[in-house]
């Protein structure tokens, strides 16, 4: 007993103007994703623009007086 693997298309579908519109949009939709997934697997890039911008002129503890 064979076990079916697939089935084959007609030549006449598969150059159809429906089926080629359909070929790609599933191209365009695997592209998207694919670099979605690069780029949730990627470190996120954080640019630095000035050293000293980005700290606070006064302590946030919960100790005010420690040293810093």
């Amino acid at each position: 007993m064979i076990a079916p693997t697939g089935f084959l298309l007609p030549e006449s579908v598969l150059q159809s103007d429906w089926f080629s519109v359909l070929a790609t949009f599933v191209a365009i939709n695997t592209i998207i994703y694919l670099v979605l997934g690069i780029i949730k697997v990627l470190p996120k890039v954080r640019l630095r623009r000035h050293s000293g911008a980005s700290r606070r002129s006064e302590t946030r503890s919960i100790h005010p007086d420690a040293p810093v």
